[in-house]
């Protein structure tokens, strides 16, 4: 075997160098990327929860209600699996919102549909379309074209996660 040339040496360590400074990069894009993403959610998070306090209603108490309301009769498994939470909070969150007259659980043999309470659908109705419009105003810097890429994104990330 034939000792390396002192050329030979330099190059296969800026090569080397070159492939740790490239992975390091893309670390650090990743980690201002994961900044960035949960600047932008608890900012909007912590908005949403200051105008749903008018209504005496936190961020996931608004969710159960628009999915609900979206979709009346759903079952309380499937309405876990579209809320960002644990069932054990579902429960609860449940609990809450029956106490308050806004749903109803009705046994449906061993399932539990949910459905809205008349002061439950007047409650929505009243909430749901101004916290539309104000999610629609928390990303009005983007284009609408770049508001759908962003949500193919986001889809593609959860995917993949």
């Amino acid at each position: 075997m034939e000792p390396e040339q002192p050329g030979q040496v330099a190059a296969s360590q800026r090569a080397t160098t070159s492939v740790a400074d490239t992975a390091s990069a893309e670390a650090r894009l990743g980690v201002a990327l994961w900044v960035r993403l949960a600047r932008a959610y608890l900012r909007n998070i912590r908005l949403a929860e200051a105008r749903l306090r008018a209504w005496d209603l936190s961020v996931a108490q608004f969710d159960v209600l628009a999915q609900v309301g979206a979709q009346e009769g759903i079952v309380q498994h499937e309405l876990a699996q579209r809320l960002p939470v644990t069932q054990g909070a579902v429960t609860q969150l449940l609990d809450k919102l029956e106490r308050r007259g806004l749903i109803r659980r009705c046994p449906d043999g061993r399932l539990k549909r949910l459905v809205l309470t008349e002061e439950g659908r007047r409650l929505r109705d009243l909430v749901v379309p101004g916290q539309e419009q104000f999610q629609a105003e928390q990303f009005a810097a983007l284009t609408r074209d770049e508001q759908r890429q962003l949500l193919t994104l986001l889809r593609k990330l959860a995917a993949h996660g």
